[in-house]
């Protein structure tokens, strides 16, 4: 990770808000062998005690799920929009272009989590993607019994206790205000992530370039 002071978002509740925007995480850890694991799961973060958690599901009986009940540490990276920046936008173009992005990496231990816990990660989950409305026939509570019943013998939840939490916000803090506007301007032209990331810039700005 790029621990360097200007890629570096002093405001703590911005970093968690990212987590809550992009929850799509990678979570890989090593087995008892040292081989590494990895998988992609949803995930959300809360907050008690002054402590972070992430919670979540995985399928029982994988490499990682194994793995994770061998050996406890995990890391979840969070990703968002990410894109390519030419040189060539440069007030001074002699020079290496870059990739711009945003990341938050967890490091923590995590718990695996009895039947009551797996039900009730199974009614926040479909709850909130079926924007908490109660009538979808996907959600928890709508699903036939012998069904639930049935998957949830193939899944198990988990929390995670965050043990640190270090991000990267690369958003071309390092360069000079006529490069970042330039940037910016090209960014907001090509469309998808790059379109994103330049407007993420553009309201980042007076944090950057602070009169």
């Amino acid at each position: 990770m790029y621990k360097l002071p200007y890629y570096n978002e002093d405001d703590e509740e911005i970093v968690k808000q990212f987590v809550r925007d992009h929850p799509f995480a990678f979570i890989s850890g090593i087995d008892a062998e040292n081989k590494p694991v990895a998988t992609q799961i949803p995930l959300f973060i809360d907050e008690r005690d002054e402590k972070i958690f992430l919670t979540g599901h995985i399928m029982r009986n994988t490499d990682h799920h194994k793995a994770f009940e061998q050996n406890q540490n995990v890391l979840a990276v969070f990703t968002g929009p990410h894109t390519y920046v030419s040189a060539t936008w440069y007030d001074n173009p002699f020079q290496a272009s870059t990739w711009n992005f945003m990341s938050v990496h967890a490091k923590g231990i995590i718990r695996f989590g009895n039947e009551n816990e797996l039900i009730a990660i199974l009614k926040r989950l479909t709850l909130h993607y079926e924007n908490n409305n109660t009538d979808s026939s996907t959600v928890f509570d709508n699903l036939p019994v012998e069904y639930t019943n049935r998957i949830m013998k193939a899944i198990v939840a988990f929390e995670i206790e965050v043990t640190s939490m270090e991000h990267v916000f690369k958003l071309s803090q390092d360069r000079d205000e006529k490069s970042y506007d330039n940037i910016v301007n090209k960014l907001k032209q090509q469309g998808g992530d790059a379109t994103e990331i330049g407007t993420i810039m553009e309201k980042r700005k007076s944090k950057v370039f602070r009169s």
